[in-house]
């Protein structure tokens, strides 16, 4: 291995703290205990409240539980790159060790021919060569020789030094990749544990739909056909064309087509059929494109609608004419709405092309 390859390979090794700092300890939410079935309504508008506020809810767990796999597959990379890291350290220490025995070994062999009888010193040179300048080149050479073994010797000890220091701080960097491992399986049994009472909350939903009366459920789950034309241009125009194609489709937490949607689901569909990644989730939505006004919005914008960035509950697209198309709630098909029909708390918009 060259000096020069040597010292970048000691570089990447001490880089382990910083990569394993990243990884972060974060505590994953706590999830309360599913509250229980609230009371069957006695009256058509209280059953039509009991459904939007329990649709709202599990809307919430959703997006929470969204966002917590997102943050777990991030989490996983950084542990998988920090493990390789402290390997590449591990082997670094190996290689600078072996290389400084090795020259090591020479520098000994050089001593020994010494006491053997050899003559290595300006002394010998003077009496062996034939002439003044003779002896100036043998003397200059021995010199040289040297020179080169201490600097080399003095290199590679250093090389090894350097590398026990970054094998040091990469154990201490497993210590810390292990810790992050045990809170990533923390977070994954939280992840569970949130599934379970998403589970809770959609049963809640489904009951409460139920005891909707026939002309509620009507109006909730088969809104009147919307026949306005939606034009849009570019690429964000194409992601317009893709969500308003799936108007009709069904509702299902977690779902992300081709033939059943969550809010999140429908616009990451959207914009992957125009080879655009996007998370799956409202939350982690938010964090791309550039912010633009409701003055600006264009057809393929994204809207949001939460308290703040951290409580995003819905996202919907913008498709023109103040109306979105969206996948709004458990038992309603993908439509188009007016803006306010994503919520009464709008957040903002994010354009993601164009």
């Amino acid at each position: 291995m060259s000096s020069h390859r040597l010292k970048r390979a000691v570089r990447g090794a001490l880089s382990v703290t910083a990569v394993i700092s990243v990884i972060g300890m974060s505590q994953s939410p706590a999830y309360a205990q599913p509250a229980q079935p609230p009371p069957p309504p006695t009256t058509a508008s209280e059953a039509t409240k009991q459904y939007q506020e329990l649709s709202a809810k599990a809307g919430t767990i959703n997006e929470d539980l969204l966002k917590a796999k997102e943050d777990l597959k991030v989490k996983q990379a950084e542990y998988d790159k920090a493990t390789a890291d402290v390997a590449a350290a591990a082997e670094l220490e190996k290689q600078s060790a072996a290389q400084e025995e090795q020259f090591r070994g020479q520098v000994d062999q050089l001593t020994n021919a010494s006491f053997q009888g050899a003559r290595f010193n300006k002394i010998s040179a003077l009496l062996t060569g034939s002439s003044a300048d003779d002896f100036l080149e043998r003397a200059s050479a021995l010199t040289v020789l040297a020179s080169d073994n201490q600097n080399a010797l003095s290199k590679y000890t250093t090389a090894v030094a350097t590398a026990a220091q970054a094998r040091k701080q990469a154990e201490d960097g497993q210590t810390r990749a292990g810790e992050a491992k045990a809170a990533s399986e923390k977070l994954l049994a939280d992840i569970t544990k949130a599934k379970a009472d998403l589970d809770a909350q959609i049963k809640q939903v489904e009951d409460a739909k139920n005891r909707l009366t026939a002309a509620e459920r009507k109006t909730l789950f088969e809104p009147p056909a919307d026949t306005g034309v939606y034009v849009g241009s570019g690429d964000a125009g194409k992601a317009m064309e893709v969500a308003l194609a799936q108007r009709g489709d069904p509702y299902v937490w977690g779902a992300e087509g081709p033939n059943a949607f969550d809010c999140s689901g429908l616009t990451l569909y959207a914009y992957r059929a125009i080879g655009i990644n996007l998370p799956h989730s409202s939350r982690s939505q938010y964090t791309y494109g550039k912010s633009v006004s409701k003055s600006e919005l264009i057809p393929g914008d994204l809207l949001f609608y939460g308290g703040s960035a951290s409580t995003i509950h819905h996202v919907a697209m913008y498709i023109g004419n103040g109306m979105l198309v969206h996948a709004s709630t458990s038992g309603v098909p993908v439509k188009t709405a007016p803006l306010s029909g994503g919520g009464s708390d709008y957040l903002g918009a994010k354009r993601i092309v164009g």
